[in-house]
């Protein structure tokens, strides 16, 4: 039988930047449903359909396929066929992703393969509903959380950090609003499991978080 973790929270705790470590270190494979959620959004954009055309995007997203391999150990998300890991992480993006995340069509597609690579072999998987929905029989649930200002704060030096020019308020706002909608969506909302572990990085630095849920894998295995 695999070992699954499930790892939930917010847009911009940390999940999926400590869950890859945690996993490389356990020896695990790591699966970012976020980034097959992004892959499907992208698909919509650049085929010029509305995220907030429920009809439209239901209509579409059986002709998107969405699969993960790995390449000299890092995940490749291929999309059609195309390695599209350099497109996922736009704001444009992450704002569709957060729409056509509450469209069942597109949650069913994705829920199909999330299940199937965790039947498999063991793994650690991040997103908003994998402790409540993907996988509700995980060995482990973590949900990682931050206040809203730090995780503001970490996204902004992110994208300063590349040489974009952004506002720390407007980033806030952004991610506040997201939080509202995620939480409060008819489908699957992001919740805290009632079993999950709470972990709050907001005073942790990203070692200090690996460390924990690494300490917590090895207790629940």
């Amino acid at each position: 039988m695999s070992f699954n973790v499930a790892i939930d929270g917010p847009a911009g705790a940390g999940k999926s930047t400590v869950a890859k470590e945690a996993a490389k270190r356990l020896g695990m494979i790591y699966v970012d449903t976020g980034a097959m959620y992004r892959a499907m959004a992208l698909y919509m954009l650049r085929k010029g359909i509305d995220p907030a055309d429920q009809e439209a995007v239901a209509a579409s997203c059986g002709q998107a396929d969405i699969t993960i391999r790995y390449e000299g150990g890092v995940q490749v998300v291929l999309l059609n066929g195309e390695n599209v890991n350099s497109f996922l992480r736009t704001e444009e993006v992450g704002k569709a992703t957060s729409v056509i995340s509450a469209i069942p069509a597109v949650r069913k597609k994705l829920l199909e393969l999330q299940q199937a690579l965790a039947a498999k072999q063991d793994c650690l998987m991040d997103g908003r509903d994998i402790g409540t929905c993907v996988l509700p029989g995980a060995q482990l649930k973590i949900y990682l959380t931050a206040d809203s200002a730090v995780r503001a704060k970490r996204r902004y030096d992110e994208l300063t950090a590349k040489g974009q020019v952004c506002d720390l308020k407007q980033i806030q706002a952004d991610i506040e609003e997201r939080d509202d909608r995620d939480m409060h969506r008819e489908i699957s909302p992001l919740v805290q499991a009632p079993d999950a572990v709470l972990v709050d990085t907001s005073r942790k630095t990203q070692e200090e978080v690996v460390r924990q849920i690494i300490e917590l894998c090895l207790e629940r295995r």
